[in-house]
């Protein structure tokens, strides 16, 4: 308990509930909101270490804890107990290729309250792994401004269809899409062999969205220059190189700077000397 306690030391806790969904969440650091979003198998010190560098970046972080145990460190066992709770969730579409999860509604009231809260010109947010995807359907509501999909790997892609889908019904397309017409953009992160990542899936975001869609996909085959591991997945957590000049410190970088560029610099341009 001490180690949790330390790991979420200056966070605030609550509970929010939506819609008869309830969850708990995090929260803390200053400025415009930033809605980081766990990957399986929850809450780990990697996602929390993640939400830190989004608080020094001047942002505040919310963190909501969907599967898992709060604080707990990733082991086999524990991925797949999280991973198969997220398969019998009715929040979760696991399978499925025509649909939004549920729970994109919870964080899309999540990420209003943050608003409200934090003000600025929207929010920002970061799904990972099974929640990589879900920033992409937050970006219904015109008040998110900065999605990042890091390694959006749901549905599971098994069949082709699964794997060039990407999450999200036909009528949040539709919106989406809009607002891409509009000039929203948004980021996706990827290792190139990751296999629960497909490459159909960001094609499919190219098609749909065009140049309101940043593809960052990092090297990741055999001998490449920077020896990142064939199964390597967590861009930001996990698998995150945190030294300049290397390809996933490259990909922080580049998502900080869309936070800055969307959410400080539209409405803080840098003074004049």
């Amino acid at each position: 308990m001490h180690a949790v306690t330390d790991l979420f030391d200056g966070f605030d806790r609550a509970e929010f509930v939506h819609d008869r969904i309830s969850h708990h969440y995090y929260r803390a650091g200053a400025g415009p909101a930033v809605i980081v979003i766990h990957e399986i198998p929850g809450l780990h010190p990697g996602v929390v270490a993640f939400a830190r560098r989004v608080i020094e970046a001047g942002f505040t972080a919310y963190m909501p804890s969907l599967l898992g145990e709060d604080g707990r460190e990733i082991s086999g066992g524990y991925m797949m107990s999280s991973m198969g709770r997220a398969c019998v969730s009715r929040e979760f579409t696991v399978f499925g290729t025509g649909g939004t999860s549920p729970v994109v509604a919870w964080l899309r009231a999540l990420a209003a309250k943050a608003h409200d809260e934090c003000g600025g010109p929207g929010v920002g947010a970061v799904g990972m792994c099974l929640t990589g995807g879900f920033a992409l359907g937050m970006m219904v509501d015109e008040r998110m401004l900065a999605p990042v999909l890091s390694q959006p790997s749901l549905p599971f892609g098994i069949t082709a269809r699964q794997k060039a889908a990407i999450g999200i019904g036909p009528a949040d397309l539709t919106r989406v899409k809009e607002r891409a017409a509009d000039g929203a953009c948004l980021l996706g992160l990827r290792f190139t062999g990751d296999r629960a990542v497909p490459a159909e899936r960001f094609e499919t975001l190219r098609r749909e969205l065009g140049d309101a869609f940043v593809a960052v996909e990092i090297d990741s085959s055999p001998g490449n220059p920077h020896g990142i591991p064939k199964d390597a997945h967590s861009v930001l957590t996990t698998h995150l190189v945190d030294e300049p000049g290397h390809p996933t410190r490259d990909a922080l970088d580049q998502v900080l700077m869309l936070f800055r560029t969307r959410l400080v610099a539209a409405v803080d341009p840098d003074p004049v000397p």
